[in-house]
């Protein structure tokens, strides 16, 4: 039997202060003996719990914990009375911490009885392929992968060491997807691009002869989907992350290290820069450019190129209804406002003019 499974198990035995400090690179104060087994936040951990301190509006929550060890900034330790990690980024600390804590299980090769592949697959012998999953001809799977229950590997598709699929994933004919990627359930890769041309009154589908590519450490969250390129590629870069729910169109491609949360929906062709965030349910068009270092806010809607970095909004935050109501009223006459405002401005502009001509 095989002991692959889609989550994440807890260490045993934990980690001492002493142990789990050096393995960060950070210095501590306390007993080097203490130990912690498990994560929890500062108001209810428990002495067997590991928690930190990243925002300083919550740091009278420091005098309640009963945490074993806070990781937290210098200025804030003073105030602990539990072992701490001193860090200069807490909330990065804390993350490889609780991976330290919560390694992903290993990955022992086998295919499961259940599973259905094709002859001409080729599949390290130390990778895992679950019940139910199908791997297409042509497939290449290499060391470690995790191909998880129910997930299709299409025809031609080639997956790198140490990827995880965790369950019901599908990588549609020809995907690339790189090393160490995690792709999370009802995530569709390489399905063809929305393409259609005109006739008359009908739609005729474009044949989406492109590829889908993912590059390595690329995370893709549940039910994401992006579409295989019209001609060319869809390019997801290095190091992306992609949040639940999110579409990403034909030949669109996404820069290394950018993060995107749920609901967004990027347009096809459209090219995004490096190190760039795009919040949740951000709607951008087609075609665009977006440079490095760009961030959008919530419910933007993004219409136009932006080469410069830096941070960008639109949308417009909720109110109460009867205000909203009056607002979208004063919407309409905007246009009647503006005309009568150039009038208004000439009038002023030939008032003022007036008395220079008399002098002349």
């Amino acid at each position: 039997m095989n002991d692959n499974s889609s989550g994440d198990g807890v260490t045993a035995a934990g980690l001492d202060l002493e142990r789990l400090a050096g393995l960060l690179g950070e210095p501590f104060r306390g007993d080097p003996r203490t130990r912690v087994v498990r994560v929890a936040d500062l108001l209810n951990a428990e002495a067997d719990c590991l928690s930190f301190l990243g925002d300083r509006k919550y740091r009278g929550a420091l005098d309640h914990t009963r945490a074993g060890v806070v990781i937290l900034s210098e200025p804030d330790a003073a105030a602990a009375t539990a072992p701490v990690v001193i860090s200069r980024n807490p909330y990065l600390s804390f993350a490889r911490a609780a991976r330290l804590l919560y390694p992903s299980p290993a990955v022992v090769g086998g295919i499961h009885p259940a599973a259905v592949v094709a002859p001409d697959a080729v599949i390290d012998p130390s990778a895992w392929i679950g019940p139910t999953a199908v791997v297409e001809a042509g497939a290449q799977i290499g060391p470690r992968v995790f191909v998880g229950p129910g997930s299709i590997v299409g025809e031609g598709v080639s997956i790198g060491e140490d990827s995880r699929l965790v369950a019901r994933v599908t990588l549609c004919r020809g995907t690339r997807v790189g090393k160490r990627a995690l792709l999370h359930p009802g995530a569709v890769i390489g399905r063809s691009g929305f393409g259609f041309a005109k006739d008359g009154e009908r739609w005729v589908r474009i044949p989406q002869v492109g590829r889908a590519v993912l590059g390595d450490d690329v995370e893709i969250g549940a039910n994401t989907t992006v579409d295989r390129g019209a001609i060319g590629d869809t390019v997801i870069h290095d190091g992306v992350k992609l949040d639940n729910h999110i579409q990403i169109g034909h030949n669109v491609e996404v820069g290394e290290h950018t993060a995107m949360a749920a609901m967004t929906g990027i347009s096809g062709s459209t090219r995004i820069g490096r190190n760039c965030t795009i919040a949740g349910a951000v709607g951008m068009a087609g075609h665009l450019t977006i440079g490095d270092q760009v961030h959008f806010t919530g419910q933007a809607m993004v219409t136009r190129s932006f080469a410069a970095a830096g941070s960008y909004s639109s949308g417009i935050p909720a109110m109460p209804s009867a205000e909203w109501r009056r607002n979208v009223a004063r919407f309409r006459q905007l246009d009647e406002l503006t005309r009568r405002l150039k009038q208004l401005e000439a009038r002023v502009a030939q008032s003022s003019a007036a008395p220079g001509q008399e002098d002349n």
